[in-house]
């Protein structure tokens, strides 16, 4: 299962919002709707997030074992 949690701990370690995200740093809405449920999105996404926050793809996504 993919979680972005690390994404919104890195948010806000930066104190960058997704309202500048959106408007500052041209994220479609709907990408961060994706993001806050979870859903997929494409590398090229997970680049251009890594290089507007200034990070790695594990400060974005990580993966979580759902075989319990």
């Amino acid at each position: 299962m993919i979680s972005y949690a690390p994404l919104w701990k890195t948010m806000k370690e930066r104190n960058v919002t997704t309202y500048t995200l959106i408007y500052k740093k041209n994220f479609s809405p709907y990408t961060i709707n994706s993001l806050k449920h979870n859903r997929s999105i494409t590398m090229n996404t997970l680049e251009r997030l890594c290089k507007a926050l200034d990070c790695t793809a594990d400060s974005v996504v990580e993966f979580i074992d759902d075989e319990s």
